[in-house]
């Protein structure tokens, strides 16, 4: 304890122990020849004694006083020792709902500079507010059924707000169509990859974004993720043999091959000549020649290595792996998503220097090509994360927000539980849109409470599947209330009773969750009372206006912007190449 306190906490005892020298000296000035003839002689000289303030400094008066305010100070020790701990009106349970004073300290003063939570309470963007304490990160879990608002009240609002590049899931392409104007307008360089109609979208390259071995695992990894069925697990040989086959080819096409042949077109027609013969363990196909010639120029090419691994499996086992790589890129093998894959204009590694809208258009009812989406993402936080470190040291210059709709739909994102917790730090933030936490749970398993705990702020906007509405209801807390019971007792004559007491109840009920009003969500932020507020009113804000939503002339013509996306600006940097025309050429 520091001497301080200390000298604080006894000065009443010392005080006492003072005053009570008078005792002493009224002890003395009584008279008697025992202790019973002072006793009563005492009375008489009690007030003499005080009637001074000042202590006695007399040797006895001054034992009497210190005994005194010993004896007080060990009996506050004892009954602050033996007391009883009572936790009034709140016995069992301190829940409630948080207020505007509650969230205050996490707004920012300027509107623009939040993330829109609800009608009333917003998250400001800043990393690093004055107040340490108020410091939370900018991930977002969104909870909400079919029909629930969670574009309109959650994804919209936040894409109006204009103070971040956006990563965006669009289901349906509905979303591109009506802020694409609003964005364009702020000066937003947009990109949109179209799973649904491939002539509508701009060329994504995974190839181009390979840079060492390490970025070949991470791409084979997601691509063998995101295309097993569910449910489809079988004998982990075959698929670890895939890997082996599949790293062996991009590691050859990235390292040996010419940069406009990196693409999975490439790698498809090297599987396409990879024929086995059973009866034939000498024969040698094409791609067989190609390692062999590598192997000979460099016997430690990382892709010469994985070959030679699979090449351990022969005959029938290499073919039935053959067999297992066709069935699983069949979806890459149709012309329109190789002509998609052939070059990259997407340019992901540079959504953290400028302000850029990407749109990722899915199928909201088939699921085939939904791996493409999970690729960019993959890369997307890959790309951004070794950007922040090696070129801005450790911070992107423009925030990046992914704001996944349908994130149990677009296929596993490889160690987002990991992801979620440190791209915090770079500027970059991930909201997850689902319409049941159960949903996470299926695609993730035992890693999706990791990534529910790495999300600060979680919103619920209604629904009904059981487990999520019973987690939610537990997470909100207990809450102390009164109740009381009456009682009637007929007989000869009438009696009544009347019983108060004090129960514990959830803050919600389940039921009380599944009956929530359509205009009501529910937000939990890390450190807060929970808050039962209005779902934003998108109509309110000041961008509202640049929306289709508000003038169908605002609809966005993608195929028109993408058919003049190639006009430079001042800023814009090119290269320039030269050709020159023989006069023999026809």
């Amino acid at each position: 304890m520091r001497p301080k306190k200390l000298i604080l906490t006894n000065l009443p005892y010392v005080l006492i122990g003072l005053a009570c020298t008078n005792l002493g000296e009224a002890w003395r000035m009584a008279e008697g020849g025992n202790a019973s003839e002072k006793l009563l002689s005492l009375i008489g000289t009690i007030p003499a004694a005080f009637g001074n303030p000042l202590p006695s400094f007399n040797a006895f008066d001054l034992c009497v006083g210190l005994i005194c305010g010993l004896l007080l100070r060990l009996a506050v020790y004892l009954r602050g020792k033996n007391a009883k701990k009572y936790r009034h009106n709140v016995e069992y349970g301190a829940a409630r709902f948080g207020t505007a004073e509650d969230i205050r300290p996490y707004i920012d003063p300027k509107f623009q500079n939040n993330i829109i939570l609800t009608q009333t309470e917003r998250l400001t963007m800043n990393s690093r507010p004055k107040n340490a304490k108020t410091a939370r990160n900018k991930n977002v879990l969104i909870v909400g059924g079919s029909g629930s608002g969670k574009t309109r009240f959650f994804i919209k609002p936040n894409l109006m707000q204009l103070h971040s590049s956006y990563v965006v899931t669009d289901p349906k392409g509905q979303l591109v169509l009506e802020t694409g104007r609003l964005l364009e307008r702020a000066g937003y360089k947009i990109s949109v990859l179209n799973t649904i109609n491939f002539k509508k979208s701009m060329h994504y390259n995974p190839f181009a974004y390979i840079h060492s071995e390490k970025d070949i695992l991470k791409l084979v990894t997601c691509l063998i993720a995101n295309t097993t069925g569910s449910g489809q697990k079988g004998d982990e040989f075959w698929t670890n043999a895939e890997k082996l086959l599949y790293m062996a080819l991009i590691g050859y096409i990235h390292y040996e091959a010419p940069e406009e042949e990196q693409n999975f077109g490439t790698m498809l027609e090297m599987l396409n000549s990879m024929e086995v013969r059973e009866d034939d363990e000498e024969f040698k196909n094409p791609v067989d020649c190609l390692f062999d010639e590598l192997k000979a120029k460099d016997p430690e090419h990382f892709a010469v290595r994985q070959y030679a691994k699979y090449k351990l499996a022969a005959g029938k086992t290499a073919k039935s792996i053959l067999v297992s790589c066709g069935a699983r890129l069949a979806p890459l093998d149709i012309a329109e998503l190789r002509d998609l894959t052939t070059y990259d204009e997407l340019a992901l590694d540079t959504l953290g220097d400028r302000k850029t809208a990407l749109f990722l258009i899915m199928s909201d009812t088939d699921s085939t090509f939904n791996f493409l989406i999970s690729m960019v993402y993959t890369q997307l936080f890959n790309l951004l994360c070794e950007a922040a470190d090696d070129v801005y040291g450790g911070r992107l210059p423009v925030h990046v927000r992914c704001l996944i709709d349908e994130c149990a739909n677009i296929g596993q994102i490889p160690n987002l539980e990991k992801l979620m917790a440190t791209i915090r730090s770079r500027e970059i933030s991930a909201c997850l849109v689902l319409q049941a936490q159960s949903q996470l749970k299926a695609l993730y398993k035992d890693n999706a409470d990791t990534i529910i705990g790495n999300c600060d702020s979680r919103l619920f906007l209604g629904g009904s599947e059981p487990s999520t509405l019973k987690e939610l209801s537990q997470s909100l807390g207990r809450e102390t209330i009164d109740t009381y019971n009456t009682g009637e007792s007929r007989g000869r004559e009438t009696s009544h009773s009347l019983n108060y007491q004090k129960l514990g109840r959830e803050l919600m009920s389940v039921d009380d969750l599944a009956t929530l009003d359509g205009g009501k969500c529910i937000l939990q932020v890390r450190g807060l009372r929970p808050f039962l507020s209005d779902k934003y009113d998108i109509t309110k804000h000041p961008n509202y206006k640049y929306l289709s939503d508000a003038d169908p002339k605002n609809t966005f013509d993608v195929e028109k912007y993408m058919s003049r996306r190639l006009k430079l600006k001042a800023d814009e940097e090119y290269d320039v190449y030269e050709i020159d025309e023989t006069d023999d050429e026809t």
